[in-house]
């Protein structure tokens, strides 16, 4: 007999990751995946991260094998104060908490703040794998739409004339799965329910360097700082999509009130982030090559966007209608007519292309229409054989 009974419910309940399932397809001989959120190998500063593992091998073996503080490696903390800055962000090393990239920020930032029954409020759709870390913590989960300017606050308002939250996640600029940004003015709306309603805003940012224009909207954390807000909103962001995901190094900008729990929270998961990895992030960013090396992933992801774009409007229009993102990884699609996306991945996969269906990404109402294209792995010479076999898959 087996001894799975002995599962907790909520282990017994868990799904594996949608997008995990589907990368096994796309290990497949001649598959263009357009599934996974997969940064560009061949974009790695390969130069950049040797020079920055010799500096560490010969300055700073011994801190880089040895453990370390919990926090995270001080000189790695002192350079993301720096890093904060430039994105508007004003912090210190004591607020800033180093994780095994920005999933286990997530995690150790929503285990600090549910209880069985707390009501989190995400974006219709949202982040995949926030959907599995709510689901462990047995929290009660609500979401409300969004559109081309990002998460609809007007509907988080309406929410919360009825229910308490406890708190909102969101990707606010170029998300995840939908690649919109979050208006500057629903910005300002949403820190004023926050401090209004007593509820922490939950700031996931890991893509908001990789923007094709030079507009940036302000950070959530830098608008509520500006408001005088310094306890509604925690920031999170990492370096798996401008330098290389391997490292698993992320971070969290934490206000005073949680600034302790979540780091013992983070002792009992594991102690700290790998001391190597940091030590070497560390090293890379006093080489002052990450810049340039977002330089070069901008341009390259946007003409990729553009191409995909391209071909998306010639060959498929008829059928599939999406937002142009102006920055991050991914295209949302919707089909322009009732549609199962998930069904029809049995065709697409057939013809060599795969993909993630949109209904993974919702947590109530899904839209089975929708579907998430990556165009950061492909070329564009794939991208465009990539599209013609959907249209041959119809």
């Amino acid at each position: 007999m087996s001894k799975s009974y002995h599962l907790a419910d909520r282990i017994q309940q868990l799904q594996p990751s949608a997008i995990r399932e589907l990368l096994k397809h796309s290990k497949m001989p001649g598959v263009i995946s357009l599934a996974g959120g997969i940064p560009s190998a061949e974009l790695f500063d390969k130069e950049g991260l040797a020079q920055a593992t010799h500096n560490v091998l010969a300055q700073d073996v011994n801190d880089a094998f040895q453990y370390g503080l919990t926090e995270g490696n001080i000189g790695l903390r002192e350079q993301l104060v720096d890093l904060c800055q430039q994105r508007g962000i004003t912090t210190n090393t004591d607020q800033l908490l180093i994780t095994s990239g920005s999933q286990q920020a997530l995690d150790l930032l929503i285990r600090a703040l549910a209880n069985p029954g707390d009501v989190f409020v995400v974006e219709r759709p949202t982040y995949l794998a926030t959907l599995q870390v709510l689901s462990l913590t047995e929290a009660s989960v609500k979401s409300v739409g969004s559109d081309e300017h990002g998460m609809i606050v007007d509907e988080l308002e309406d929410l919360l004339a009825t229910t308490k939250i406890k708190a909102v996640y969101l990707v606010p600029t170029f998300g995840n799965p939908s690649g919109t940004t979050l208006s500057k003015e629903r910005r300002e709306k949403l820190v004023k329910l926050a401090a209004k309603h007593d509820f922490v805003i939950i700031e996931d940012d890991p893509y908001g360097a990789i923007s094709f224009t030079e507009e940036r909207e302000k950070t959530l954390f830098q608008t509520a700082a500006e408001m005088g807000d310094h306890d509604s909103v925690v920031y999170t962001s990492t370096f798996s999509k401008i330098l290389a995901p391997g490292l698993r190094i992320g971070w969290i900008v934490l206000p005073e009130w949680m600034k302790q729990k979540v780091a013992i929270v983070k002792q009992a998961t594991d102690l700290h982030a790998n001391s190597l990895s940091q030590s070497l992030v560390a090293a890379y960013l006093a080489t002052g090559r990450l810049e340039p090396q977002i330089a070069l992933i901008r341009d390259a992801y946007k003409q990729k966007c553009l191409a995909l774009s391209r071909f998306m409007k010639e060959e498929l229009d008829e059928h599939i209608t999406f937002n142009q993102p102006q920055g991050g990884m991914f295209l949302w699609a919707t089909f322009r007519y009732d549609f199962d996306t998930t069904q029809w991945l049995k065709q697409t996969l057939e013809k060599g292309v795969v993909y993630v269906p949109g209904e993974f990404f919702f947590s109530d109402h899904a839209d089975k229409r929708t579907l998430r294209f990556s165009y950061a792995t492909a070329t564009e010479e794939q991208l465009h054989e990539a599209v013609q076999r959907l249209k041959a898959a119809l």
